[in-house]
Formats: structure tokens, sequence, C-alpha cells
């Protein structure tokens, strides 16, 4: 009972964590030209920042904390990678977000590679939890590591050891969520850091800003500043202030320094970035495997899944028995880390949905297990290979399985049948196949799973599965709206009127 088990233990929803990050439902929604339940968080998000300026990265995000725990145990001991001043690295997050936007504007969804929430799910995703499945549950059920994992893990870590430039680099200067709320910084805050005449100059506020929000004359760079208030705090003469922002009683004279301007040139240059993009990405995808994936089940039809997609690794997690796996470079770089069913591996349980209630932008709808036991994922294929097909020995492994979880999809067919004298088979000679029956099939890959792990693996008698699911147009159902139990009615009214119909044509020949 995977989904009950799953709800009882979910104290607070487990999308919110994902749905905190405005800049994966924004990109999502412009990409897949559709409303994306989170956008409300997203404004909610956007909302608080008007009290608490970018109150998120100074507050809430899980990749700032660690980060500071990775800059307080191993940057600061590393001198030799240090970047000095302030150079045209300081407006990179705008760029990336440009970039994105740009990219999510022509149906490419670019968030899930450089937002901060996907980075750090994905990297705990697929770091740590092979760790937790491996000592918990034995090694044995840990999936292999494909190029797509390392590449991810890669991404991780170099956010981190970006740490060795300067305290939280990628923080300060790189990330595109942070810069979603710079811009909301800039239009939509009501407060402000102030900085009173009595300021002495000695510099002790730049020193301790985690976000290089204080200028070298000590004001605010107001778009960059969270309020965390530490600057106060080691003010000497308590010259800092945080008030409306319209408030200028005896404020400091600013300087006549010169800032890093945002460029007009860069933003160019993350637009036509985010169109190489597009175009590297769609034609990659031109030119890899043709064979559709098989998705999770309730997974929206594949042009809209590959949009609405953050790869954030979520589904991977709540996944009880590692069905759903991390897609490579098999699909292009636009299927790169989208979930994928190995049916070799396992089969989707009846019992569990979890990955639709963990999706947080409706790739995988959010249904429940009703839905889910009639919602085709793919269709099973008997093989030449077959044990009992190819004549070889009897074999019933799959249709018990089929059974056990009650779809009775897969029925038998008598093959090689000894024939008598008057041309008839002879009763309970030959071989008992299987067949499938494609109107229950629902492609959970529970008869694959079986017959990789018996026949396969444990006792050698093939070297693939002799049952395979497929996906692929009338093998699937891959819907944005309505129900699948009212999809499978409309098929079952078909087929009873086509009986009815040829009824009374029999009826009226004779």
């Amino acid at each position: 009972h995977y989904a009950d088990d799953f709800i009882a233990r979910e104290f607070v929803e487990g999308e919110i964590f994902l749905a905190l990050d405005p800049l994966l439902s924004i990109s999502t929604a412009i990409a897949a030209r559709t409303w994306i339940w989170s956008l409300a968080w997203a404004g909610v998000m956007l909302g608080i920042g008007i009290l608490v300026p970018r109150g998120f990265c100074g507050y809430v995000c899980p990749l700032g904390t660690l980060i500071d725990l990775f800059d307080w145990a191993v940057g600061r001991q590393v001198d030799r990678f240090r970047v000095q001043g302030r150079g045209w690295w300081v407006h990179l997050k705008y760029y990336l977000l440009a970039g994105t936007l740009v990219a999510a504007a022509f149906g490419v969804l670019l968030s899930g590679f450089v937002a901060a929430i996907p980075v750090i799910t994905r990297g705990f995703v697929f770091v740590l939890a092979p760790l937790q499945l491996g000592l918990a549950r034995g090694w044995y059920q840990v999936p292999p590591l494909n190029a797509g994992h390392f590449v991810s893990i890669l991404l991780f870590l170099g956010v981190l050891l970006l740490g060795l430039m300067r305290p939280r680099f990628w923080c300060r200067y790189v990330c595109p969520t942070g810069a979603v709320f710079s811009v909301g910084n800039l239009f939509a805050s009501a407060t402000e850091r102030k900085v009173e005449s009595a300021c002495i100059d000695c510099g002790k506020c730049v020193e301790v800003c985690p976000f290089d929000a204080i200028k070298e004359d000590f004001t605010t760079r107001t778009a960059d500043c969270t309020q965390c208030q530490t600057c106060a705090g080691v003010c000497p003469p308590k010259a800092i202030k945080f008030v409306e922002r319209w408030n200028g009683v005896e404020l400091k004279d600013p300087g006549t320094e010169t800032e890093v301007a945002v460029s007009r040139r860069g933003f160019l240059g993350a637009a036509a970035g985010g169109m190489v993009a597009v175009l590297g990405i769609e034609s990659v995808a031109t030119g890899a495997e043709q064979q559709l994936p098989v998705r999770p089940p309730m997974s929206v039809p594949e042009n809209e899944f590959l949009d609405m997609c953050i790869r954030c690794g979520a589904c991977f997690k709540v996944c009880p028995n590692s069905v759903l796996q991390p897609q490579g470079f098999s699909g292009g770089l636009e299927g790169l880390w989208t979930p994928r069913v190995v049916a070799d591996w396992s089969g989707c349980e009846p019992s569990c949905n979890n990955c639709g209630q963990i999706c947080p932008t409706g790739a995988i709808r959010a249904l429940g297990l009703d839905e889910k036991r009639v919602a085709r994922m793919g269709l099973a294929e008997v093989k030449p290979n077959c044990l009992p097909l190819a004549g070889e020995q009897e074999c019933q492994l799959c249709v018990d399985e089929c059974n056990r979880a009650g779809y009775e999809a897969i029925e038998f067919e008598r093959v090689y049948p000894q024939i008598d004298a008057q041309g008839f088979p002879v009763e309970g000679t030959g071989f008992a196949a299987p067949v499938v029956v494609a109107d229950k099939c629902v492609g959970c890959g529970l008869c694959q799973s079986v017959c990789h792990r018996i026949n396969v693996k444990g006792r050698s008698l093939l070297t693939e599965s002799a049952i395979v699911v497929y996906a692929g147009p009338g093998k699937q159902d891959r819907i944005l709206h309505g129900t699948y139990t009212d999809l499978r009615q409309q098929e079952q009214d078909a087929r009873e009127e086509k009986v009815r119909q040829q009824s009374e044509a029999f009826g009226e020949f004779f």
C-alpha cells in the first residue's frame, strides 16, 4: 500500500518544497503555454519579497545553506582561486535568467539545469539516495548509473566549488532564481537598507555581507540585499537601519564610485545563447533514439511532458522500487534526466501513485489510484524468444504476475500441439504461450520485470526479457485533461456499439 504509506508520512506536501522556486513555475508555464498550479506559490514567494526582499535566498533556500557549509568547511581554507573586486561576472545571474526565459518562450525548458531547487534535489537524489538505499535495503537494490548521472553530479559539485572563488559566489552572481527575486527587489520592495550620516567608513559591513550587497561607499545595492541585518550587527555607530523605502532621514551622502553596469550586450548574448540552446537541444533530439520511452503513469503527452518536466528528480526518490530512472543521453539533451520506466529493473506497483503526488508542475498528473490503475503507460508485447512460444518449455511467470496485480491482461493460447489422424490438435499437447489482451494491459511492466529477474538473471534461460513494454501511438494514454476512467468507458461503449451493429447486420442477413 505504497500510496497510503506515502500519505501517512507526508506531514507537509513534498511538492511544495519544489514549488517555492518561482523560476520553475514561471519558465514551465511559458514553455508549456499553460497554467501551472505552482504559479500561485511563485506569487506568494514574490509577494513575501515585498516585505522581506530576497527572503527566499536569505532564509529558505537549502542550496544556500549547503553552500555556506561548504564555504565554512572547505572554501575558507583555499585562497588560490579567489577573485578580487567586481568584474563582468557580477550580473551573470541576470543573463542566465534572460537566456532561460528566451529558451522557454521557444518551448525548451532550461530551468531544470540552472535553477536552485532542481540542482540541489537532483544532486541529493543522485548522490545521497543511492547511499541511503544501499545501506538500508542492500546494494543490489541500487540501479546502475549512466552518463547523465555523472553530468548532474558534476554540475552540483560545480555549484559548490564556485565558493572557492568567493563565499556564496553562486548565490551572489550566478543563481537565476536569485535574479528573479532581485528584479522583484527593484520594483516591489517596501523596505530597504539605509545608511545614516553617522557612518564612520570602517568597512566592517562590507566584510560580513553574504550577498555582496554593500557598495564601496557603504550604501546598498538594493537588488542584492536580503535584509539579513548582519551588517547592522557589526556596525559600531549603529548607522545602518532597515526602514521604509521612501525614508530619507539623516542619510549618508552617496559616493562617486562607478558600479559595474548591467550590459545590454550581455542580455543580447544571453538571448542568443537561449536560442542556440533551443536549436542545439532540438537538433540533438532529432538525431536521438526514435523509440519513445515509457513514461510514468498519468504523464501528459510527450511534447508537453518535455516542456513541463523540470528534471528535479523527486519522482525517482519517491518511487518505491526504482521503476523510474533518469533518462541519459539516449533521448538527446531534451530528454536528459527526465523519468522513464525501466521495466527490466522493476514493475510499477498497482498501489502506488507517488510520482504524480510529488510532481510540482503537473508533468505527471496528480490523480488517484483508481485513475492510475486504468492509465496506460504502454503495451506489453510477447517476443519470439518466449520459452513456450519458441517451443522450448512451459512458463507462465508473466501470466501469474499480471493476475496477482489484478490486471489479468495476459491469457494463454496453445501452440505446437500434436495433430491426430483427422487433423485435429491432441488435447494436452504443445505449450501454453502467453498472449497480451491489449484492452486490459496498462504497460505496468510487472510481466517484463519478473521475466527478466528469473529467466534472464536467475536461471540464465534467456539473454533478454521475452515480454517487453513499448510506448508509442495507440499503446499509451497521454492526456492533458480529463480522466482515464472516462476514456476506458468510452472505449467500452464503442466496443458494445460495434457488437450491437454486427448483431443487427447478422440478423438482417438471415
